[in-house]
């Protein structure tokens, strides 16, 4: 604790931040090169959340091209659901940036899918195959949609309210 940390004046005062960053860091375990066990589960979103995106914007065109009823409807959840993903993407690509992680090139190999990833200096390889990627990917799409549902039955019950 610094003289400074007490006194309610420098706590107004403008902070860069940079600096704020070094003091985050420096009050901070340091971590080994190794990733653990939540920084892999951190990788592996970074691997599936990309995946997801992707087959929701194909989704979002394959509808808009097609003659359903109610295509805009379909739409306009494919999108929210879209919106969903992209925050929690960034919110991810954010946190391993701050843990020193990065998800570099994919390569191929008989139904599994390898990732080239960097934390903290230690390189190696992250795969993933296909069926795993499928489940993993199904399961996302099923917590999204409930969310969207969540949120509108709290929709319909404030229009209920009013």
């Amino acid at each position: 604790m610094s003289k400074l940390d007490g006194n309610e004046r420098w706590k107004t005062k403008m902070l860069l931040t940079e600096h704020k960053e070094q003091y985050t860091r420096r009050h901070q375990p340091q971590l080994s090169g190794m990733p653990s066990s939540d920084e892999l589960t951190m990788i592996r979103d970074g691997v599936v959340l990309p995946h997801i995106l992707s087959m929701l914007h194909h989704g979002i065109e394959q509808v808009k091209g097609s003659n359903l009823v109610l295509k805009e409807l379909h739409a306009r959840c494919l999108e929210i659901i879209v919106f969903a993903v992209t925050k929690d993407h960034y919110a991810l690509k954010k946190k391993l940036a701050g843990r020193n992680i990065r998800i570099a090139n994919k390569e191929t190999d008989d139904d599994i899918f390898y990732y080239n990833y960097v934390c903290r200096g230690y390189e190696s390889r992250f795969g993933i195959t296909r069926e795993v990627l499928r489940s993993e990917i199904g399961q996302r799409l099923a917590k999204y949609t409930n969310e969207l549902k969540s949120m509108m039955k709290e929709k319909q019950k404030e229009q209920e309210k009013e």
